[in-house]
C-alpha cells in the first residue's frame, strides 16, 4: 500500500485493531471519524478504570514512569508495523526510515517539541497539586479546553461560530462539575504556596494547549504519512521519558529492577494507552484537538460510571449535572460543519473576526 497522504491511499491502518482500515480515499468520511473517536472514548475510559485498579488494589505497585516509557516503546514498533503494512515492501519501509528519520534531523527536533511541552506540562501539574488544594486543580486545570479552543484559532486560522465557543465554554464546567470532590478537611504535610501552584496550573494549560495544536499544525501542514510522524514523535518520547525514570525513580529502578510489580493487569494497562495513543493520533489528524478534548470529556464520564459499579463510588448531584453539560457541549459543538482535516489557507481576517465568527 502507498504512503498515507503522499500517495492518496489510506490514510490510517490500524493493525492494533484487526479489520480495522480507514476509508480508501483522504477525504475520510463522517462515519470514519466517529468510528475513531468512539474508540479513542472507550478505550480512554476503560484505562482510567484498569488503571485505577492497578494503582489501589496491586500488593505490589509498579513505577508509573517506566510504564509510560514502554507505552512510548510499543507505540512506537506498533507504528513501524503500521508504516510497513502502508508501504508495502520492506525496501519501501527501509527507504522511507532512512529519508524520514535518519536524514531528517530538524524533523526529528520539530517532533521533539511537543514531547518536551508534555513532560514540561506533566511536571507543572504535579507542582501544582503539590501547592493547591484538589478542587481547586480540578476547577483551574480544565482551562486546558478553552486554551486549546484558543490555540486552534490562533495557530491554525480556524475560526469558532459563537455556538461552538458557547459548548467549549460549557464542557470546561461539565468536566469540573462531573470531577468535582467537597474540600475536606485534611492536614497538610507541607507547606503550600497558592501563588506558585497558580503559576504551575497556568503554565500546565498554556502546554496542553500548545502541545495539542502544534501536534495537529505539523501532521496538516504536510504530506508525510501519519505514521512517519508518530514514529518522530515517539522516539523523542521514549527519550524524554527515560530521563523521567531516571530523574524521578533511578534508584529505585535499579534497586528492584525496570519491571518490578508488573501484573497481566499492569501490561493491559500499558496495551490500552497505546492503542489509545495511535487512535489519538488519527483523532487529532482528522477531526481536530478540540473535537480530542470532547472525548476526553465523555471518557471521563463513563469512567466515572464504571467506578460506581466496580468500586461502588457513589453518584453526585454534580456529577448527574456535569455529565449532562458534557452530552450537550459536544452536540453543539458538532453541529456547524467544518473540513478540519487539513489547515486553512491564512486569509486577511482580524483576531477579532477569526475569534467570533458566525
Amino acid at each position: 500500500m502507498g504512503g498515507a497522504a503522499g500517495h492518496g491511499s489510506s490514510p490510517a491502518v490500524l493493525a492494533a485493531s484487526p479489520g480495522t482500515m480507514a476509508p480508501p480515499k483522504e477525504n475520510v468520511t463522517i462515519l470514519f471519524k466517529l468510528y475513531c473517536l468512539t474508540v479513542m472514548t472507550l478505550v480512554a475510559a476503560t484505562y482510567t478504570v484498569a488503571l485505577r485498579y492497578t494503582r489501589t488494589v496491586e500488593k505490589e505497585l509498579y513505577f508509573s514512569t517506566t510504564a509510560v516509557c514502554i507505552t512510548e516503546v510499543i507505540k512506537l514498533f506498533l507504528s513501524v508495523g503500521i508504516l510497513a503494512k502502508e508501504t508495502g515492501s520492506l525496501g519501501r519501509l527501509i527507504s522511507s526510515l532512512n529519508e524520514n528519520i535518519l536524514g531528517s534531523p530538524m524533523e526529528l527536533a520539530k517532533l521533539s517539541v511537543p514531547s518536551v511541552v508534555y513532560a514540561l506540562q506533566n511536571n507543572m501539574a504535579f507542582l501544582a497539586l503539590s501547592n493547591l488544594d484538589a478542587a481547586v486543580y480540578q476547577v483551574t486545570y480544565q482551562l486546558k479546553i478553552p486554551c486549546t479552543a484558543l490555540c486552534t484559532v490562533l495557530m491554525l486560522n480556524r475560526s469558532l461560530s459563537k455556538l461552538q465557543w458557547f459548548s467549549v465554554l460549557m464542557l470546561c464546567g461539565g468536566v469540573t462539575l462531573v470531577q468535582w470532590k467537597p474540600a475536606q478537611a485534611t492536614k497538610v504535610q507541607v507547606e503550600q504556596n497558592p501563588w506558585l501552584g497558580f503559576g504551575a496550573v497556568t503554565i500546565a494549560v498554556l502546554c496542553s494547549g500548545f502541545a495539542g495544536v502544534y501536534f495537529e499544525k505539523v501532521l496538516k501542514s504536510s504530506d508525510t504519512s501519519l505514521w512517519v510522524r508518530n514514529i518522530q514523535m515517539y522516539l523523542s518520547g521514549i527519550v524524554v521519558t527515560l530521563g523521567g525514570v531516571y530523574i524521578s525513580e533511578g534508584t529505585q529502578v535499579l534497586e528492584r529492577g525496570f519491571f518490578y510489580g508488573y501484573t497481566y493487569y499492569v501490561w493491559f494497562v500499558i496495551f490500552l494507552a497505546s492503542v489509545g495513543g495511535l487512535y489519538t493520533s488519527v483523532v487529532v489528524k482528522y477531526t481536530d484537538n478540540i473535537m480530542k478534548g470532547f472525548s476526553a470529556a465523555a471518557a471521563i464520564v463513563l469512567s466515572t460510571v464504571a467506578s460506581v459499579m466496580l468500586f461502588g463510588l457513589q453518584i453526585t448531584i454534580t456529577f448527574s449535572l456535569g455529565a449532562v453539560l458534557v452530552c450537550i457541549s459536544i452536540y453543539l459543538y458538532g453541529l456547524p460543519r467544518q473540513d478540519t482535516t487539513k489547515i486553512q489557507p491564512s486569509e486577511p481576517k482580524s483576531l477579532k473576526e477569526r475569534l467570533m465568527h458566525v
